[in-house]
């Protein structure tokens, strides 16, 4: 009968240890991608969010702004064809909702694994 409690013992041990494996791997991955709180807009409009994943926020509000400059040089309806920071961006600004006075755009910024993702209202 030891042999039986022992045996049983083991047998939980083991399945705890299964099942605790994806709690872990989601944890890891729940800390790797975050929203974060978008930096001051420089000119007349906002940054309406920011995600990243991989990176620090801190990292994401200094792409963002670093874009807006880029993008700034080619006047108020500018795109940003440059590497900033070293991270490589796409800007998507969709047709619908957009008016004479501003528009809305979806910028992914990538570096590796590194990834920033915020959305922007410009104001013309």
């Amino acid at each position: 009968m030891p042999h039986a409690a022992l045996a049983l013992a083991a047998a939980g041990s083991l399945l705890a240890g299964v099942q605790g494996a994806p709690v872990a791997a989601t944890a890891a991955t729940t800390h790797a991608a975050r929203a974060c709180s978008p930096p001051h807009y420089p000119g007349s409009g906002y940054f309406t969010s920011l995600h990243v994943t991989n990176t620090s926020c801190s990292t994401g509000r200094k792409v963002a702004k670093a874009h807006y400059h880029c993008r700034r040089k080619n006047g108020v309806r500018g795109r940003c064809h440059h590497a900033v920071r070293h991270f490589h961006c796409k800007e998507h600004r969709p047709a619908s909702g957009r008016i004479a006075t501003q528009y809305n755009a979806r910028v992914t910024c990538k570096r590796g694994g590194r990834r920033v993702v915020f959305t922007y209202q410009q104001n013309t």
